[in-house]
Formats: structure tokens, sequence, C-alpha cells
């Protein structure tokens, strides 16, 4: 099933995270990884058990997001776990569920000159939300008007490509501008929140003793948080 995670807020994002993937383990996982902001966005994966963080190097933060994995594209590798990033290190994507049309998606990017480093369905997202951003940004360079706000295209951008995912499938986005963005079809994803602190999951289990409030994202819907 694996699990999905993310936290904004002001305790030390990797150990929350860390906290909650121990509380989806019982979903069950071959691998796992963070992914969090700092000056840039730094990620750490790993095979196996879910270990501490003495030994990930993550920096301290605000915001980021985890990922456990059950390997179906792929062997199981640490370049094949989550989150993975963007080519430009804009963005870190983790992926729950699977998208039965990847192969037709990747052979057309392949095509386009994209490259791969995984054997991921997810990876197939995150190529193609890059490929959305730049028919975005090269339409508004034609028709010579200001390109759209870095934000907005993205959160477009992510949208898009949703769409042309076909199968069950929940993602969640870690961005260099302080964002987590989050989309559902099929694969569960809840939001708590609380004062100061946002948290996503697969599960309330994972966060239900820190929150005030809990709300079910449903079929079709985005999530959207900036940080502070």
């Amino acid at each position: 099933m694996c699990g999905i995670f993310g936290y904004i807020g002001p305790k030390n994002a990797p150990e929350v995270i860390l906290e909650g993937l121990k509380r989806l383990e019982y979903r069950g996982y071959d691998s796992w990884g963070i992914a969090v902001l700092s000056e840039q966005i730094k990620v750490n994966k790993n095979v196996g058990a879910i270990g501490d963080l003495n030994r990930s190097n993550l920096p301290s933060s605000k915001i980021g997001i985890g990922h456990t994995r059950w390997a179906t594209h792929g062997g199981i590798t640490e370049t094949n776990a989550h989150p993975h990033l963007s080519s430009d290190n804009s963005f870190a994507l983790a992926q729950n569920g699977i998208v039965e049309n990847y192969q037709s998606l990747k052979d057309d990017l392949l095509k386009k000159g994209y490259k791969f480093k995984s054997q991921t369905d997810t990876e197939v997202i995150v190529r193609l939300i890059e490929e959305k951003l730049s028919k975005a940004r090269a339409g508004a360079l034609k028709s010579k008007k200001a390109l759209p706000a870095s934000r907005q295209d993205l959160k477009e951008a992510v949208r898009s490509a949703f769409l042309d995912l076909e199968g069950r499938n929940t993602i969640i986005l870690l961005t260099k501008d302080n964002q987590l963005i989050a989309l559902r079809n099929g694969s569960p994803l809840v939001v708590g929140v609380n004062e100061e602190e946002i948290f996503f999951s697969s599960d309330t289990l994972s966060f239900a003793p820190f929150v005030k409030k809990i709300v079910v994202v449903d079929n079709g819907q985005m999530a959207y948080f900036e940080g502070g």
C-alpha cells in the first residue's frame, strides 16, 4: 500500500516525517525516503527498515515530505526509492499508486529527449510535469506575454500532468518555493491541521494525536499549502 507523509510547521521536519513514516509501517514497504527544504531541497533515500536521522545527513528544516515504497516498477534500490527530484532540483515528488499508462507516457518523453535515472513510473510523473512547464513557458514567450508567476505555473503543470495519469494515484510535491502540493485519485490522502502545523498523510493514524482538525481530500482534489 505504501505511505505518503508531509509536514509544514515549527518543529524539525525530518524528525516529524520520520516518526510519521514509522506510524505508516503497517502499510508495508521495502524502501523509504525523506526530502526537506533548507537552502535547497535535500533528499535521503534508503533500502530496508526505517532507521534514524543520525545517518541521514538531512539539514534542519520546517517543511518536507516522506515516503515508504513497496516496489512495483523497478527493483528495490535507493535510486528507485522516493522522493524523486526534478532535473533542476526545483521540486521533489512522491507517489502512491500505479500509473497504468506510464510506458506510453515514458516513450513519448524519451522521444522528446528526457532522461530517466530510475525504473519507476513515479519518475515519469516528474518528467511529465517538467514537460508541461516547458510548454507553458514556450507558449508565453511565443505570444510575447509575460511569463506566469512561477508558483501558479507549477501548480497548473502539476494539475495538467496529473490529469494525464491513468489508474489510482496520489502524489505529493515539495517545491523550492516552500510549498507542498498534493493531489488524489484513488489512493488515500488526508490533511491534519492545528494552529501552527499542517500534516499530509495516507492515514490519520500518523498524525491524529497532534491535530485539531482532519480533512479528507476527495478524488480529483488538490491540497496546497505554503510555508512561512
